[in-house]
């Protein structure tokens, strides 16, 4: 039995191609819901892991950008900062 290792390419190229596809034209709200994500987490967390949480969303952001090889459809703004109460 011989396997057809192209063909299984061609489903993952085409998938990263509607995803990039995906990211061109909806870039900004994907940005916004990662911050928006990010600020509930933080203010859950009550502020314990901002930095990681940062990463996180800026490793995300990058990696989603990355998409089609261009520095062009995810804003770079820092995730919302979580209010402290006393």
């Amino acid at each position: 039995m011989r396997l057809d290792y192209a063909a299984g390419m061609g489903i993952f190229d085409k998938l990263k191609k509607q995803a990039g596809d995906a990211v061109d034209k909806h870039g900004e709200q994907i940005a916004k819901g990662l911050d928006k994500a990010a600020g509930l987490a933080d203010a859950k967390t009550k502020g314990k892991h901002s930095d990681q949480i940062g990463k996180g969303v800026t490793a995300a952001k990058n990696a989603l950008d990355k998409l089609d090889n261009k520095n062009d459809d995810i804003p770079d703004e820092p995730p919302p900062a979580a209010p402290r109460t006393p």
